[in-house]
């Protein structure tokens, strides 16, 4: 066992040990605070997990305005076109950024360090708040430096890997509009496969939506891809599956494939969508179209089936469609078995937060920094409509003596009335202000220091308003509170614990390899999901393969193989100290 491997199993037992300790320990103000920056600062904020480019509006903006005199100009790779292009010309020119939201697993947060593009935060966060994170933040870093502070992972947590960390939904399921799944009789769905008959039926039922525009069973978006068709990898969860590189991997450790190999769940995934494109099912502007477009259609109830509650359920379920009994929700597939994340109490190093090393005022975003993780900052930056926290207190949320409950304004802002926000807290409209960022920098099924989960849909106050004539149809039909209690009542799930195996840094010949193969990788996935015919597909499957190995495929996946067997270990390893 190396070094590295020591630090972390050491980490692991410590934790074992400690998780029970709370928040409580710390306080934080709710307060807005007073600014004490003189000057206004705009930031250039490189950040790979965004949907948004442009500077940060609304709400949001005045609320980090207020309290750091900061204007975040969001630069996101996937809208800005170029994809890795734009990362590895900014990296060449050695300027990435004054913040750097991106993917620090691997080699990647080494090769920034090297690269000189990141700045040691060690003084900056020494007396702050967010050091109570310490194990998380020195698990990242120590395999860089063991005196350094470089970046700070996402998605810390205080509860142990295996508890799950979505709240009442899945991070991903088949959301279907339940409306017309119950017009067309709601058939038995076994396989997915299955799923086409269905929204085959649905579609004939309502082919055109409330803006005029044809409707699809699937609409797509490439925003995501990176070392495979995320639409692909998404449906792949449905199955217990998760990513690392080339390879998908099932939860339990009882399954590792190459996307390539012709029997992988990936293939199959990509012959299902080219189905699905066949029978008219699949929206031909997915090959051009970015995530906002997917989330308009959706909105527009041009669009049947969603992957993600925070895209089908978040665009179309107002109170008012709910009211009416429309809307997406999660339909069961018998042969589904949900992945299910695990808690992660050392953090995500595939979604890191880092100072550029050319940032002015590196003090004042070491504060934003510090803030993003305090609970304040919790609740304003991780808010959204269904998968996310309330937003500021006094606004969307307040505390009552039966705990904390929404606001009139919250109810109507979080059930996407996107009602115009009150001149005090900013201008335009509830969605217009909400944190393009896309950091969650805690886990948010951990609770606040008001002993609360962030998540606000775990409230009692908010269970108790579910009443919607769509949510009480759901909740007798499926004899069940919520999504994640049908899971539960049919063990229908997967937890994949939390434990995320970080690498020292793959080699930079490896590196390079995997850039090409990704890129040449989604390519030809696209292209097969819309072939003309099905020879095709399969003259485009074995092309793809072919010219993957000859660019160096195989080196690549021995090495993601290799990392998965050690993750595994190390899960089994964290698993047997919690028992």
């Amino acid at each position: 066992m190396n070094s590295l491997h020591r630090r972390l199993i050491a980490s692991l037992i410590v934790l074992a040990l400690t998780f029970t300790l709370s928040l409580f320990a710390r306080e934080y103000s709710n307060s807005h605070g007073t600014n004490i920056y003189a000057e206004t600062l705009t930031i250039d904020v490189f950040d790979s997990l965004s949907n948004y480019q442009g500077i940060q509006s609304g709400w949001f903006a005045k609320l980090v305005l207020d309290k750091f005199n900061i204007k975040l100009n969001i630069i996101t790779p996937y809208v800005a076109g170029g994809g890795d292009t734009i990362y590895q010309t900014r990296t060449a020119a050695g300027e990435l950024g004054d913040l750097i939201i991106c993917d620090g697993s691997n080699r990647n947060l080494q090769d920034l360090v090297t690269a000189g593009l990141v700045m040691d935060m060690q003084e900056l966060l020494k007396d702050k708040d967010i050091m109570q994170y310490e194990l998380a933040i020195r698990t990242l870093n120590d395999p860089i430096s063991d005196t350094a502070i470089y970046a700070i992972p996402s998605e810390i947590s205080l509860n142990n890997c295996l508890v799950y960390s979505e709240n009442e939904e899945p991070a991903y399921g088949p959301y279907l509009r339940y409306d017309l799944y119950t017009a067309i009789g709601s058939p038995r769905i076994g396989t997915l496969e299955d799923l086409l008959d269905v929204l085959q039926e649905m579609q004939n039922v309502s082919p055109v939506g409330n803006d005029h525009e044809s409707v699809y069973g699937f609409s797509l978006f490439k925003d995501l891809d990176s070392n495979m068709l995320d639409a692909a990898r998404q449906l792949a969860c449905l199955y217990g599956y998760d990513e690392y590189g080339f390879v998908l991997y099932k939860a339990d450790g009882s399954d590792q494939q190459s996307i390539l190999a012709i029997d992988s769940v990936y293939q199959h995934i990509l012959k299902f969508y080219f189905d699905a494109n066949q029978r008219g099912l699949l929206d031909p502007a997915s090959l051009n179209q970015t995530y906002q477009d997917v989330y308009h259609k959706c909105t527009s109830g041009s669009v049947l089936f969603s992957c993600q509650p925070w895209l089908g359920k978040s665009a179309y379920n107002t109170e008012a469609n709910m009211d009416q009994g429309s809307g997406f929700m999660f339909v069961p597939i018998e042969d589904m078995q949900i992945l299910l994340k695990g808690c992660l109490p050392l953090g995500d190093a595939g979604k890191i937060i880092a100072i550029g090393t050319n940032a002015e005022d590196p003090a004042r975003l070491a504060a934003f920094i510090d803030w993003l993780y305090s609970p304040e900052g919790i609740y304003a930056n991780s808010a959204q409509s269904v998968t996310g926290t309330a937003g500021p207190e006094d606004l969307t949320w307040a505390m009552t003596d039966h705990g904390p409950a929404l606001t009139d304004f919250g109810l109507r802002a979080l059930s996407n009335e996107n009602p115009p926000v009150p001149d005090k807290w900013g201008s335009g409209t509830w969605n217009s202000g909400i944190s393009r960022l896309n950091f969650n920098s805690i886990s948010l099924i951990d609770n606040a220091p008001n002993g609360y989960p962030y998540y606000y849909t775990l409230w009692d106050s908010y269970k108790q308003s579910q009443r919607t004539a769509l949510e009480l149809t759901w909740k007798k039909d499926m004899k069940a509170e919520n999504s994640l209690d049908y899971l539960m009542q049919h063990d229908k799930y997967l937890v994949c614990p939390g434990i995320k195996y970080q690498t020292s840094g793959e080699s930079l010949e490896i590196s390079t390899l995997r850039r090409q193969c990704r890129r040449l990788i989604t390519d030809y996935s696209w292209q097969m999901i819309f072939a003309p015919d099905e020879e095709t597909f399969y003259l485009l499957q074995d092309e793809m393969r072919r010219s993957a190995e000859s660019l160096g495929y195989d080196q690549v996946l021995e090495e993601d193989l290799q990392n998965v067997a050690i993750q595994n270990e190390l899960r089994a390893e964290a698993i047997a100290l919690l028992q």
